[in-house]
């Protein structure tokens, strides 16, 4: 069903996005060290992962769109560890 398509799609665009503001937020403000923006985008990078890999099936057990979502924010967790570290 298209509805739910969209609904996934904006599942994982939207957590992708939300942690990319996140990590701006927290590098403008002074919060964490200085990000660069190839891995301040890196969130983003994990949707276009999802959008292009799935070209109609049959997807596994684990291509779901919250697991994608998960992986988006870990993602940009990863990032502000790197950027502490």
């Amino acid at each position: 069903m298209k509805i739910e398509r969209a609904r996934e799609d904006l599942v994982v665009a939207g957590s992708g996005a939300g942690a990319t503001v996140v990590l701006a937020i927290l590098s403008s403000v002074g919060l964490v060290g200085e990000i660069s923006s190839i891995a301040m985008l890196a969130p983003v990078f994990v949707y276009f992962a999802y959008l292009f890999s799935r070209k109609g099936g049959p997807y596994g057990s684990w291509d779901l769109a919250r697991n994608w979502a998960i992986l988006a924010i870990l993602v940009a967790l990863g990032v502000l560890v790197g950027s502490l570290v």
